[in-house]
């Protein structure tokens, strides 16, 4: 059995893409472990003297229909009065003693795939603050977080996997780090393949951030080394906090092309190697 328990504020101001985003997000911590969802509780924060009640209404029905989209049932839930809104899910779920999947198993040889862009964090900032338009993250991004993981995980475990992880807060360098530590080796991740959302990067170089790039960034610092020339704002993507991220997928090398084959067929058209694992001393190449 798998529990899990997590909320986000909201990453957007439509409460029903919040609501969807947000379950895809508290969901996705069953399926990086290869398991399956069963049931969910809503967990609501919400300043009802503030925010009118057709508000929780929408958060409520998106986080609803993602839990019917991934087959499990909503069982219930606590909701508290709180000086901002914040929603996600407790999930329980079941995965086989003998095939759960950590982030700790990563061996030198492996491929890792990544399922999803990278830069949401910046994008949700930059639509708060103004300098880019909902329309554009709508168009280009919601869709994206809050597609389920459930797809790319099933057709992985058909595969040798190894280690898997979701991309959430830490952003690809923490958690690409994280592998590392857990496999006592090197991850090598090659910038120019790492796929980014839309104007992600445009958004650093308007002077956009996150709270959590800094942070981030002192997280990983001792034991990244960066081996390509960046600039400032590239550089920055690497840090950039993720909501309902992507799977980072360790696969045996010759299994990795066969694998991105199968995940488009199951609609995760957007899968694509991003680096490996190697020998050598624990920590974060980015090449």
């Amino acid at each position: 059995m798998i529990n899990t328990v997590d909320f986000i504020t909201p990453p957007v101001d439509d409460p029903y893409w919040f609501g969807l985003i947000s379950a895809a997000n508290s969901i996705s911590d069953v399926y990086s472990m290869g398991g399956v969802p069963l049931t969910a509780l809503n967990v609501v924060m919400f300043p009802s003297k503030h925010l009118d009640m057709g508000f929780l209404k929408e958060i409520l029905r998106g986080g609803h229909d993602k839990v019917v989209e991934a087959g499990a049932c909503l069982v219930g839930g606590h909701t508290v009065d709180d000086e901002e809104p914040k929603y996600g899910l407790c999930v329980s779920g079941i995965v086989h003693p003998d095939r759960v999947i950590t982030n700790a198993g990563g061996k030198p040889g492996d491929a890792l795939i990544l399922t999803k862009p990278l830069g949401s964090g910046v994008l949700f900032n930059a639509v708060r603050s103004g300098k880019l338009p909902f329309g554009d993250l709508e168009r280009d991004t919601l869709p994206s977080l809050a597609a389920l993981n459930g797809p790319a995980m099933k057709t992985a475990l058909k595969f040798d996997l190894h280690a898997a992880t979701d991309i959430t807060g830490f952003g690809i360098s923490g958690h690409s780090l994280e592998m590392a530590l857990g496999s006592g080796s090197q991850v090598i991740l090659h910038f120019d393949r790492l796929p980014f959302y839309n104007n992600a990067l445009r958004m650093y170089q308007k002077g956009e951030t996150t709270g959590s790039n800094k942070a981030n960034r002192e997280l990983v610092k001792e034991k990244m080394q960066v081996r390509r020339a960046l600039t400032g704002h590239e550089e920055q993507l690497l840090y950039d906090p993720q909501t309902s991220g992507g799977l980072l997928l360790a696969v045996p090398d010759s299994q990795a092309p066969e694998l991105i084959k199968d995940l488009g067929a199951a609609g995760v058209g957007s899968a694509v190697q991003v680096g490996e694992i190697v020998d050598g001393p624990y920590g974060l190449v980015v090449a």
